[in-house]
């Protein structure tokens, strides 16, 4: 009997030859293709012999499970059975037992009428159509907010919400939201059940500190939940900061000059939050207006803020992000006529902030006085950065394993290149269902 990891790799070659070798999905510097691969040479034999057909349905799809999610745009193109198999039940049921894929990355735009992803497994640009209910008048000034798992939530106009999945182009709209009557919408984060990526929540808190609730929509039930308040945790001894403006960026100017400037975050991430499981806890992370992280614990129904990075007049633009299950913040600054980014983990040991990567000092003085903003968003160990001013748009992709930071290469559509304001990651799943 052939042993499965010899036989999947026989199978991924024919795949190679079955597949059009064209791929439509990738604009800009970088376009990858599948290469094909020949079989070792004592399996010679064995290959000439094999046969797709020779596959029971269930071998065939567990196989074809493995493949890379851009090739599943080209299953129609191969054959009906291949046709037949990417809208079956017992595929997607498949692939859900792929542990983790890949992350790909929503790129935020304005007046983009189209998604624009990049594949951080393949490095390249993919262009994919919007999906049907976006493309209505009514909702598209629809901005996404939030993702998890294999689904993007966007927010209406209107304060209401749709939820979709980008690869297959399925969405919904949530049931109206009733929000709380004059407070402040602070956090919107998403979850999904790893497991079988067939359910959802998301999590509003709403308010000022210290008066602080949240909503939750789960997609089990179909409905809103009714505000829950949250309470200072007893514990927190952190002092109260000096408010700020919400729209108003401080940084040092060459001279030492304290200097505001009226820098609008990207409207995608106004609410930028993140969500983390901590045995067994969930506690969502967002930034306060002056800058400081405070932490909801939804489970025990409390929060608390953590102690300021830097100075107020130092820090010049923070965000949150979630790298494996935990909090991280990046942090662009500007000290001593140059300018530093750096990824800090909070130390619950020792109650203080740790430095865990840095970019090289060479690569981040570029980015002095040229008042940029950060957004970034995390998956897995990689950290991508998107730092815009009126000078300069450049994205970077930090690996905190190694602390390597890479530049992405300019994404081009139609000759022009395209400026993002920000990015949401997700894993490419045609199973994650809404």
């Amino acid at each position: 009997m052939v042993q499965f990891g010899k036989l999947h790799s026989l199978f991924l070659t024919s795949v190679n030859d079955c597949l059009p070798m064209e791929c439509n999905y990738q604009c800009g510097q970088s376009v990858v293709s599948l290469k094909r691969k020949l079989p070792e040479d004592g399996d010679h034999v064995l290959f000439n012999t094999f046969s797709l057909d020779d596959l029971n349905e269930d071998l065939f799809e567990r196989i074809l499970s493995w493949l890379p999610t851009s090739t599943f745009f080209r299953l129609n193109s191969v054959c009906k059975r291949w046709k037949s198999v990417a809208d079956s039940a017992s595929f997607k049921l498949a692939c859900s037992r792929i542990s983790s894929r890949e992350p790909w990355f929503l790129m935020v735009a304005p007046n983009l009428n189209q998604s624009v992803i990049f594949d951080s497994s393949e490095s390249s640009w993919k262009r994919l159509n919007h999906p049907p209910l976006l493309q209505e008048e009514s909702n598209q000034n629809c901005m996404p907010v939030a993702a998890s798992g294999g689904l993007i939530c966007h927010r209406k106009s209107s304060g209401n919400f749709i939820v979709s999945n980008p690869v297959t182009g399925s969405c919904t709209e949530l049931p109206p939201l009733h929000a709380p009557q004059h407070q402040p919408l602070n956090a919107i984060v998403m979850s999904t059940a790893c497991k079988d990526q067939l359910s959802f929540k998301i999590v509003l808190v709403f308010g000022e500190l210290p008066n602080l609730l949240f909503k939750v929509y789960d997609s089990r039930s179909g409905c809103w939940d009714d505000e829950i308040a949250l309470r200072r945790k007893t514990e927190d001894n952190s002092m109260e900061h000096d408010s700020t403006d919400d729209n108003v960026v401080y940084f040092l100017s060459k001279a030492g000059i304290v200097v505001a400037s009226n820098m609008q975050r990207s409207p995608s991430k106004q609410y930028s939050s993140v969500i983390t499981n901590k045995d067994g806890q969930d506690i969502v992370y967002f930034l306060s207006s002056s800058g400081n992280v405070v932490a909801c614990n939804l489970t025990c129904k409390c929060f608390f803020e953590y102690p300021r990075l830097l100075p107020v007049f130092s820090e010049y633009s923070i965000d949150v992000v979630e790298c494996s299950g935990e909090m991280l913040v990046v942090l662009l600054s500007e000290f001593l006529e140059t300018a530093t980014l750096r990824v800090w983990r909070y130390d619950e040991a020792n109650k203080g902030w740790h430095q865990i990567a840095a970019m090289p000092a060479a690569n981040s003085h570029e980015w002095y006085g040229k008042k940029a903003d950060i957004n970034c968003v995390g998956a897995g160990n990689q950290i991508l950065i998107c730092l815009s001013s009126p000078d300069l748009c450049t994205y970077v992709m930090c690996d905190l394993e190694t602390n390597k930071w890479v530049e992405l290469p300019k994404c081009c559509i139609n000759g022009e290149v395209i400026d993002f304001m920000s990015a949401f990651s997700f894993e490419p799943r045609i199973e994650a269902s809404v």
